[in-house]
């Protein structure tokens, strides 16, 4: 699986519309608002760099409102989250 971090400044006022666009695409799995130098922080998790690459230039970038983009790939994943999601076993 391959995974990039892709941070996004849009349009005055189409942050909420890109957002819900972009997090519709198939191979987006988050997509977050962001105070400061970026609009948005998009996570993209796919098969492969060739699906990574037409998921960013053939689907995300063609989203209207989006003004600029920063991709970042990733090497490798340290969370919690995973780790606890792997381990767990559904008690609470």
């Amino acid at each position: 699986m391959v995974t990039a971090i892709v941070l996004l400044n849009t349009e005055r006022g189409k942050v909420n519309t890109v957002a819900e666009k972009l997090a519709a695409i198939e191979g987006i799995t988050e997509v977050y608002s962001l105070a400061g130098k970026y609009d948005l922080a998009v996570i993209i998790r796919v098969k492969d760099n060739d699906a990574m690459a037409d998921l960013v230039t053939e689907h995300m970038l063609k989203v209207d409102g989006i003004t600029k983009s920063e991709t970042h790939m990733a090497f490798r994943v340290y969370s919690r989250h995973d780790l606890e999601g792997m381990f767990s076993i559904g008690l609470k």
